[in-house]
């Protein structure tokens, strides 16, 4: 009678440790990859306020052609 239930509370005990040991070597490449995403938002927010501000500039500085 209690033979299933110290197979099932065994394979529990050994299902836990095994996600600990997995969560322990996947949390940095989780830290890393969410790292890399704000980087390259970050980048592209750069690049987009650079692209803007040569709009700008274009913008303002395009002369009026004469029409006669």
């Amino acid at each position: 009678m209690l033979k299933p239930v110290l197979g099932l509370a065994a394979t529990g005990i050994v299902a836990l440790i095994l996600f600990k040991i997995l969560a322990l070597f996947l949390l940095p490449l989780i830290g890393i990859t969410i790292g890399l995403v704000l980087i390259a938002i970050k980048v592209a927010f750069w690049v987009l306020v650079g692209m803007v501000a040569v709009w700008v500039f274009r913008r303002l500085t395009r002369r009026e052609v004469a029409s006669a």
